[in-house]
């Protein structure tokens, strides 16, 4: 009998893996939720959210053979154990050290947004070009940048806060 403990995932219901974490580890779990900060757009402004970066899972570290995996089912905010079969299968350790090594010293997840380049496409999403899709041309400074937009069949040259902008991504 080997007495080796691997991370699982557990699905939580909707928005409850912070409580889900909290009684996991109250019961004794090691656990383990990698969060990361977002960009979110609340009442027309753009805010910074702090949310599960696998929204809905979060990991456990059990030993398949001896801890008690019954209590984790009943546990508030847990909806089940993934399973492939008839057995949870384990993550490998290596996933779980790469996410930790991406944490900063918040312990958030460094998930850097794409950085505007020169040429990329971006929509504005506020002030009084919001809704006009443009071209990034330059970064001023102080939170301001040059996007090119067509105003009538012509090319127009706008500064506009960069914090409005977001990335066109054509599908």
């Amino acid at each position: 009998m080997t007495n080796e403990k691997h991370w699982y995932l557990v699905y939580c219901k909707p928005r409850q893996e912070r409580d889900a974490l909290a009684n996991l580890e109250r019961q004794g779990y090691t656990t383990y939720l990698p969060l990361m900060r977002e960009p979110r757009r609340r009442q027309g402004r753009r805010i910074s959210v702090i949310s599960p970066m696998f929204p809905r899972y979060l990991f456990v570290h059990l030993d398949q053979e001896t801890d008690n995996w019954g209590p984790i089912r009943s546990t508030v905010g847990v909806a089940s154990m993934v399973r492939f079969g008839q057995r949870a299968t384990p993550i490998p350790e290596s996933l779980i050290a790469c996410l930790r090594a991406r944490e900063d010293e918040e312990g958030l997840q460094n998930v850097m947004p794409d950085e505007l380049k020169a040429g990329s496409r971006v929509r504005i999403l506020d002030g009084p070009f919001a809704g006009y899709e443009g071209i990034f041309q330059v970064k001023t400074g102080r939170e301001r940048v040059v996007v090119l937009l067509d105003i009538l069949g012509r090319q127009t040259r706008a500064s506009v806060e960069e914090s409005t902008l977001e990335p066109v991504t054509r599908r």
